[in-house]
């Protein structure tokens, strides 16, 4: 089964916890590269990165609960 077909049969909770997570992985990444750089705006970028993280991992929290909460609602 191709990609795209995949996509379509994905609902939109599962797009966008799919969104999440990857929006989660990128802000990991920018922090990573953040980390081994030593300037005066080294603690601001660190600071914002963390809070970008926390953002990030709250939202794709949030979108897991939905599908969870979406399942159980078709089990019952």
């Amino acid at each position: 089964m191709n990609q795209q077909a995949t996509a379509s049969q994905k609902t939109r909770a599962e797009q966008e916890t799919e969104n999440e997570a990857n929006r989660l992985r990128d802000e990991v990444e920018a922090a990573l590269a953040i980390v081994p750089l030593r300037s005066p705006d080294e603690i601001d970028s660190l600071l914002m990165a963390a809070d970008r993280i926390e953002r990030a991992a709250r939202d794709l929290a949030d979108a897991l609960r939905q599908i969870a909460e979406q399942r159980q609602a078709v089990e019952e």
